[in-house]
């Protein structure tokens, strides 16, 4: 059965019919399995999203995908429906950067290969294939099969598809969701709900000038996240890592106390004997109620040095 689309640069053959018409708005998830071949006799096949285990393709319409024909071409489909589309040179002159895209997602992000201009023009898009595709521009062949169409009241989205008020609404959900984790002592769940928290923070903080009172309001907000991560951290013995947030936590406030004294936890444990001990002073110093706890800290601290003072001359009585 073939028919040609509005669009005349765009032809669909239709392989399996589909079950169901959905209709489609913006913000519909669409859910997709593709293949991509060239036009030529052999059909020579380029990218297969069933290969390497891949999954399948999302694409929320309205979103401005880089690739604009497979918003066209999904739009004229059913749920289920397996349909091959021939698709005019000038529609795919982006496929060649999608392709690499998707093929990059799957390797390792030190093997990853940033493509700007001037390296496409001197080195190439890193596929030999995808190369001759952006040299020599021709008709893309795809087959399409529709797994899923949700419409936007559906499903969960992801936190770049929300707005500002949305984002901030997620932030406290989030928030809430690694603290009932913690008491559960899940600590991964724990500190990735805290992470993706931060994440969202630091979307919202760029769209702000520093210390403007946006910027400082989303700043406060970001603290006892990180200072929630960097508990979980230290929990799981990640020394560093939860000095690296606590850190970060007194950037924003110089003068937090639970940063200080978890910090100053943390550095124990690494051994910074030094660090540890100017931290939970410094937490002395700012809150006198934390005396006593300080106290046992610095306590505990001196028996870690003297032991690690007795195995370093251990050690050292072994090379003689």
């Amino acid at each position: 059965m073939d028919s040609t689309l509005q669009e005349p640069k765009i032809v669909k053959n239709i392989v399996h019919a589909g079950t169901k018409v959905v209709p489609f708005r913006d913000g519909t998830k669409v859910k997709f399995h593709y293949q991509t071949r060239k036009c030529d006799e052999a059909r020579t096949l380029i990218d297969d999203s069933r290969a390497h285990g891949q999954k399948p393709m999302e694409l929320v319409l309205g979103k401005k995908f880089k690739l604009e024909v497979w918003e066209s071409i999904v739009q004229q489909m059913a749920l289920h429906e397996v349909a091959r589309f021939r698709c005019d040179r000038s529609l795919v002159q982006q496929y060649p950067f999608v392709s690499k895209t998707i093929r990059d997602a799957r390797k390792p992000r030190e093997e990853r290969k940033h493509c700007c201009g001037m390296t496409v023009q001197n080195e190439g898009i890193g596929y030999r294939d995808l190369d001759e595709l952006f040299t020599h521009p021709q008709d893309l062949e795809f087959t399409i099969e529709i797994l899923s169409i949700e419409s936007p009241d559906e499903y969960e989205k992801e936190s770049w598809q929300l707005g500002d008020d949305e984002k901030r609404a997620l932030v406290g959900r989030l928030r809430e969701q690694g603290n009932a984790a913690y008491r559960a002592n899940d600590l991964t769940a724990a500190r990735d709900a805290y992470s993706y928290a931060t994440g969202i923070i630091e979307q919202l903080m760029l769209k702000e000038k520093p210390d403007e009172p946006e910027w400082i309001e989303l700043a406060q907000m970001k603290v006892p996240l990180l200072l929630n991560y960097s508990q979980c951290k230290l929990l799981e013995r990640d020394y560093y890592a939860a000095i690296e947030h606590c850190t970060e936590a007194l950037k924003y406030d110089p003068h937090c106390v639970k940063a200080l004294f978890r910090r100053g936890k943390a550095h124990a444990g690494a051994w910074n004997f030094d660090r540890a001990r100017a931290d939970f002073e410094r937490a002395a110093e700012l809150d006198s109620a934390l005396q006593a706890a300080v106290g046992k800290e610095l306590a505990k601290l001196q028996e870690q040095q003297r032991l690690r003072d007795v195995e370093d001359r251990l050690k050292y009585q072994k090379l003689f």
